[in-house]
């Protein structure tokens, strides 16, 4: 007596519910997929008006510009930034000066220098203190 086949379950498990979910986000990314939404999920025409775009397009906090090269390093430093190289990027500075305003931050207490040994060697952590924290959001 033949055993039945079950293999299609496989295919159902590894391969359907990830295209699931990849399929939809490939469409948003190019814009097909604006129309997918059940009918009841869009706006009826005898419904109150919703002011979701409203709250979709104001910023969470007010965002100011730095005023000084420092203040720009400073916040990149609070926002996660931990190495020269990730610091550089986020501010678009040169690396002489980029290491000056560090080696200021650092001499002012704002800053600290953490030296690590990682997998690949040492490893140099640059962390904002809290004092270089409230300097920032002050």
């Amino acid at each position: 007596m033949a055993e039945p086949n079950f293999s299609w379950i496989y295919i159902v498990i590894f391969l359907a519910i990830p295209l699931a979910r990849i399929i939809p986000r490939l469409l948003a990314k190019r814009g097909i997929g604006k129309n997918f939404f059940p009918q009841q999920f869009q706006q009826q025409p005898n419904q109150p008006e919703t002011h979701f775009d409203e709250y979709q397009q104001k910023p969470a906090m007010e965002t100011t510009k730095p005023k000084s090269k420092n203040e720009l390093v400073l916040g990149a430093l609070n926002r996660g930034s931990k190495s020269f190289e990730s610091i550089q990027k986020n501010t678009g500075l040169d690396s002489k000066d980029l290491d000056v305003i560090l080696e200021d931050l650092e001499k002012n207490g704002l800053l600290k220098v953490i030296k690590k040994q990682g997998m690949f060697g040492p490893k140099t952590e640059l962390l904002p203190t809290d004092k270089g924290f409230k300097e920032y959001y002050s």
